[in-house]
């Protein structure tokens, strides 16, 4: 009887021991396992929240410069059309036949000269009136002297050397410049206006 019972006994601890074993299964390490999985999944969305938060200003950014640009670009398309139509009225007033350069130069060689041609590096010497559309004189070589620039350096309005460039010694041209060519949105401070188109009446007398 008491073999009997002793075997039963030890047929039965192997059985207690997994019994207690899952319990404690149960009771600790399935409770852990769950507070991991947990952790990992709000480890992974924190992480993937901070991505998002880091790059998307960028990407916001980029966006918002591209758009403000595309504006910036719209209006001065505008305007370089406004002072196109006010340029082409003031010439059909006055009977003038100008040409105009891809840059946006509005031009006409009404005397010519078989001197030198004007090339960038030269220094030009020029007789000038600089004066608005409305017939006001700002600058002119009867009150300043002649004005006197490399060709190529930047020294003068961008539209006055790109006209120079077109002509030679003894020519006479007038040159109509819309703002971006001439003194831009703020004048030159003195005599021209804000977002000004300038006429300038010249004769290159010197190339040298």
């Amino acid at each position: 009887m008491n073999r009997v019972s002793g075997l039963s006994s030890l047929w039965a601890s192997p059985f207690k021991f997994q019994v207690s074993g899952l319990k404690f299964f149960i009771s600790h390490l399935l409770p852990l396992t769950s507070y991991l999985l947990i952790f990992t999944l709000i480890f992974t969305l924190i992480f993937s929240c901070r991505r998002y938060n880091t790059q998307q200003p960028a990407q916001d950014m980029t966006v918002f410069e591209r758009q403000k640009q595309e504006i910036l670009l719209r209006v001065n398309r505008e305007l370089i059309e406004e002072d196109a139509e006010k340029i082409e009225a003031f010439a059909g007033r006055n009977g003038w036949e100008l040409k105009t350069t891809e840059s946006g130069l509005w031009y006409m060689i009404y005397k010519n000269g078989q001197g030198e041609k004007a090339v960038t590096g030269k220094i030009a010497t020029l007789e000038y009136t600089l004066s608005l559309l409305d017939s006001t004189i700002c600058y002119s070589s009867e009150q300043l002297g002649p004005k006197v620039f490399r060709l190529g350096q930047g020294d003068v309005e961008s539209g006055l050397e790109e006209g120079v460039l077109l002509m030679r010694v003894g020519d006479k041209a007038r040159m109509i410049m819309p703002p971006h060519l001439a003194h831009g949105l703020i004048g030159d401070g003195y005599c021209i206006p804000r977002r000004s188109i300038i006429l300038y009446d010249v004769e290159l007398t010197v190339i040298q």
